[in-house]
């Protein structure tokens, strides 16, 4: 069944303010991850490659470092004495399967290291089921190029699914195709759990923000993908 969410919902003031690394955060949804947790009166490590790309986002409760989100003994270093951690990190100069494979390994390695027990990151739509057993990326004609970066995110899920203990609880949250950052905020969403959501298929940064702060604050679903759409 699908569950319809506002900020009010889930934000209710219960949530207690705390420390959050971002690995990617210079991306869209990095950046909207760490405006969301900043607002919500969190304290940001905002990690990407090349910090001075990316001057904006440190000041304030945001502190800017350098890393990689491959490296366990990055992660660990970088993540510890956080509450909880978003991996928004890609790289289309590496294979999909083999980056994001990588990346997970390092996130269960480092993360149970650091003693971080919350990790949410993020998939694809395409992975998605329309129908039992059927995936949007099963299609006869599903581009072949876009099924290869897909099935990087499906070895992600398994290899969290395989490879993370008890101790780190994580969640898959998997936007819909359109993912807008021009869009405008609504404030709400809607969420399935591993199905397309019917509807517009469409999301703004900043709502996929709030579901992401959202299960880091109150968490509700554990080890899926959890669709997130308006």
């Amino acid at each position: 069944m699908d569950n319809d969410m506002s900020s009010n919902d889930m934000n209710d003031g219960t949530g207690v303010s705390g420390n959050i690394v971002v690995f990617g955060a210079g991306g869209r949804v990095g950046r909207a991850a760490v405006a969301e947790a900043v607002a919500r009166g969190h304290r940001v490590t905002a990690v990407v490659r090349d910090p001075s790309k990316h001057p904006d986002l440190a000041g304030g409760s945001v502190t800017l470092v350098r890393g990689d989100a491959t490296d366990p003994a990055s992660v660990a270093a970088l993540a510890a004495g956080h509450d909880a951690a978003v991996n928004a990190s890609v790289r289309l100069d590496v294979p999909s399967e083999e980056y994001f494979t990588t990346a997970a390994k390092a996130m269960v390695a480092g993360l149970t290291e650091a003693g971080v027990r919350r990790l949410l990151t993020l998939g694809i739509a395409t992975t998605l089921e329309t129908a039992p057993g059927v995936r949007i990326m099963d299609a006869a004609e599903f581009p072949a190029e876009w099924r290869a970066f897909a099935q990087g995110h499906v070895a992600e899920f398994d290899l969290l699914s395989a490879e993370a203990g008890p101790e780190l609880d994580w969640l898959m949250v998997v936007p819909p195709l359109d993912l807008n950052a021009e869009a405008e905020a609504t404030g709400g969403y809607r969420t399935a759990v591993s199905t397309v959501l019917d509807g517009p298929g469409r999301i703004a940064h900043a709502d996929l923000a709030l579901a992401l702060l959202d299960e880091i604050e109150h968490p509700r679903h554990s080890r899926v993908q959890l669709a997130v759409s308006l």
